[in-house]
């Protein structure tokens, strides 16, 4: 099945399916695969420096030919120069979160780079239409890492209603019944991050992956200060020590120190106790760990037979007599 949208014909690609750029888990070979498959593959620029940006860009244009993306995280300290390596490199796709890219975005089109904003509110939407922004990722309060407060399910209608550009869903999607609930709210693709955390082309420990197949619906939490940056993990040793730590009144800056790091431990040391286990609400709906392929292919397959099922419940007036 096919599915023809906006996103598809700018940028390229046979299925409205993005890979979201997750940092030190949105690995070249995970990129590659998915952008192979037919979906569009996005690098976390996450805590890479500039050249360790520009070695995995060129990584992943030795696997593949296909369109891909970077993420940039405006609060990364390294973002000036990921920006540079971003324009010198030109990817066809970057996505942008954490911080506003107004005076970046006219620089990167410039180069011919496709830009698409992660908001999670209808006005920051508008504002980086305003700006140029080529469309927008809508992420809702389900997903994993960083969030906002509003969920998918109440965004992405809102912000299809206020903006003319496509729009992307994510936050809470794993599956082909996502994938059309998403399309039926209004968006023209969707992104998916978690439920590629547990694909064979990911690159984070075994003992992470493991972590999301053990998931179930309340498995996950969103930790953090309520006037600072809220991140949604995996209940453990971490998010319970964050928990305790903001009911005793602690500062922002005591929550920052004690997050230092913690995604790194999870992703490359497996540490499911102190590590920040990144991972959305979605969580509990994945059991098994497969190849990016095959998890595009089924729920292509999946959002046909969907389709077919609801067209089966409509019954026309004149059916009844």
């Amino acid at each position: 099945m096919v599915f023809n949208t906006r996103v598809t014909r700018i940028l390229g690609i046979k299925y409205p399916i993005f890979q979201g750029g997750m940092a030190w888990a949105s690995n070249p070979e995970l990129v590659a695969a998915v952008s192979n498959a037919g979906g569009l593959g996005i690098l976390g620029a996450g805590g890479l420096n500039g050249r360790e940006l520009s070695i995995q860009i060129e990584r992943v244009r030795q696997l593949t030919s296909r369109p891909f993306g970077v993420n940039l995280y405006y609060l990364n300290p390294n973002i000036e120069e990921q920006k540079r390596v971003v324009l010198e490199y030109a990817p066809p796709v970057v996505t942008v979160g954490a911080g506003n890219p107004g005076k970046d975005i006219p620089l990167f089109k410039e180069k011919g780079i496709k830009v698409i904003p992660v908001v999670a509110t209808v006005d920051f939407g508008r504002r980086m239409e305003k700006l140029g922004a080529d469309m927008l990722i809508a992420e809702g309060y389900e997903a994993g890492g960083h969030v906002g407060e509003i969920t998918t399910m109440a965004l992405v209608p809102q912000l299809v209603d206020r903006v003319s550009i496509p729009v992307v869903a994510a936050g809470g999607i794993a599956d082909g019944r996502g994938f059309v609930a998403a399309l039926a709210l209004g968006a023209e693709g969707v992104q998916m991050g978690t439920r590629f955390l547990a694909s064979e082309e990911c690159h984070i420990h075994q003992k992470y992956k493991e972590a999301i197949l053990k998931a179930k619906d309340r498995s996950t939490i969103v930790t953090g200060h309520p006037s600072g940056i809220r991140v949604r993990v995996i209940k453990n040793q971490l998010a319970r020590k964050f928990v305790e730590l903001v009911e005793r009144g602690a500062s922002v800056e005591e929550l920052e120190t004690l997050g230092m790091g913690a995604l790194r431990k999870a992703v490359l040391l497996g540490d499911v106790n102190m590590g920040s286990l990144m991972a959305g609400q979605i969580s509990g709906l994945i059991n098994e760990i497969k190849p990016a392929a095959k998890i595009i292919e089924e729920i292509i397959a999946e959002a046909g037979e969907v389709i077919l099922k609801l067209n089966d419940t409509i019954v026309r007036e004149e059916d009844n007599g």
